[in-house]
């Protein structure tokens, strides 16, 4: 007799992993990504790196220990990978640590009194681009009494003095850094005491650097005020490139470096409008284009959940420069899409029906693999051949405890709202749902209209519908 299924409830999201950092080798054989758990003693979160070759076969832990090791990045010949880990009791926050892709232990790079809340390697593989923002010096020099007795006040001079998921804020800004891969020697090439710099990224060459940054009087009264900055990578002055008023996000270069793709907004405080796909020579000659303008979607792979955050990458232009491949969120998924630099030929790469999430090319683009969600599960690592389609699952994370379940059945559902305009929604009904009796039900409003509930896994709802509710939750736009 085969074993009888439960419901999921709470304790199983301590059998659970989170998936995240997925990333293709450059020769295309390999793909590494992140594994999240949860200490059930302690409720600390740990995390490993773990290679599943794109072949098929047998997935392999990669890093061991209970510490968190998080944001792996393939070195541009393969050989090496770099992520962040925090090891030591010693160590104030996660540093760079490298390992050759061969095996054997890992190397600590860097001894930074800072977060690093970015990093890239360089065309050349011989340094590390980083953002990162130093602990305050007070907090740093702190005498051991005043370790004790904590945090007694806190003095502010700006508007934004918290954020979700970095609590309080420090006074120091995050700028950007170079460190040697070799030394873990550290060049800081950005200084500002209210100006910060974000999503760095080289040039094809390595000669510069683009990034982003508020330089408004107050960055805090003006958030909009975003722009696009380039500057050498040995470090100088900084070069405004003109684009149009709006937040901007997630640069990156064409291969000819001639120019700069990015993700943003036309227009400040517009958050009802689409965030869009733009185009701008990298000498700042001409305007920036919007290659999206004529289609009404969101750039971006954001979907909410309750299970690990969707990572949006920053567009990757194809290897001849000819088009542009980047996320959007639209009708409950976050899909793939390719388009090509005059805004014409509109493709799907992959398409509606789940959440793609962190993906990356190998080299030669013939592969791509990706983080895939969706309802009934909370992700797995696929690849798929570029040029015919073929696709793979390379793991099967959390089945063990998804197939031993009775999950809900999940209805998409379509409705007119009061000025005529379509709904999407979905209704969660209890397992073994008998239509004859009534249940309580629970409806759940989101949308903002741009930031979605998608087709992914929702352990909260799963867990309400386990308990004998009808849940509803759509996305009102």
């Amino acid at each position: 007799m085969p074993t009888p299924k439960k419901s999921i409830m709470l304790d199983d999201l301590y059998r659970m992993q989170v998936l995240s950092g997925v990333r293709i080798s450059p020769d295309g054989e390999y793909i590494l990504y992140t594994l999240q758990r949860v200490d059930r003693e302690t409720e600390s979160k740990y995390s490993n790196l773990w290679v599943a070759p794109t072949a098929g076969g047998e997935a392999r832990q990669f890093t061991q220990g209970d510490q968190p090791d998080v944001m792996p990045r393939w070195s541009l010949d393969g050989s090496q990978i770099a992520f962040l880990s925090k090891r030591t009791a010693k160590e104030k926050t996660p540093q760079i640590y490298l390992i050759t892709f061969s095996g054997g232990e890992a190397r600590k790079l860097t001894f930074i009194d800072g977060e690093i809340r970015e990093m890239q390697w360089s065309p050349d593989g011989r340094k590390l681009l980083c953002a990162i923002r130093k602990i305050d010096s007070d907090q740093l020099n702190q005498s051991e009494q005043q370790k004790k007795l904590g945090v007694v006040a806190r003095h502010y001079d700006r508007l934004f003095y918290k954020f979700d998921g970095d609590g309080y804020l420090p006074h120091e800004r995050t700028h950007l850094w170079l460190i040697d891969a070799r030394t873990g020697k550290a060049k800081q090439l950005t200084d500002h005491a209210i100006w910060d710099e974000f999503n760095p990224t080289f040039s094809p060459d390595g000669r510069s650097i683009a990034f982003f940054s508020n330089h408004a009087s107050d960055p805090d009264l003006d958030p909009y005020a975003i722009d696009l900055f380039v500057i050498l990578a040995d470090g100088g002055e900084l070069r405004k490139i003109k684009t149009p008023e709006g937040s901007k996000r997630l640069a990156s270069f064409s291969p000819d470096g001639k120019f700069i793709a990015y993700i943003g907004t036309d227009g400040k405080g517009l958050d009802y409008r689409n965030e869009c796909l733009w185009i701008v020579p990298a000498d700042g000659s001409k305007s920036a284009k919007n290659l999206i303008e004529k289609y009404d979607f969101e750039v971006s792979g954001m979907v909410i959940n309750d299970f690990g955050t969707p990572e949006t990458m920053p567009p990757v232009w194809s290897n001849d420069g000819k088009k542009l491949y980047f996320q959007v969120g639209m009708h409950g998924s976050s899909l793939l899409k390719s388009i090509a630099v005059d805004g014409e030929d509109l493709r799907d790469v992959v398409g509606e029906g789940g959440m793609v999430s962190g993906f990356s090319f190998d080299k030669m683009q013939t592969k791509v693999a990706y983080h895939f969600g969706q309802m009934d599960d909370p992700g797995q690592v696929y690849v798929r051949e570029v040029e015919s389609g073929t696709t793979r699952i390379l793991t099967r994370i959390n089945r063990e405890v998804l197939d031993g379940s009775e999950m809900s059945k999940v209805e998409e559902v379509w409705f007119r709202g009061p000025e005529k305009n379509f709904l999407q929604g979905w209704i969660m009904k209890p397992p073994s749902f008998n239509p004859r009796k009534k249940y309580p039900s629970i409806l759940y409003i989101h949308g903002g209209p741009l930031t979605q509930y998608g087709k992914l896994f929702f352990h909260e709802f799963e867990v309400l519908a386990a308990n004998g509710y009808v849940v509803y939750f759509c996305n009102p736009r």
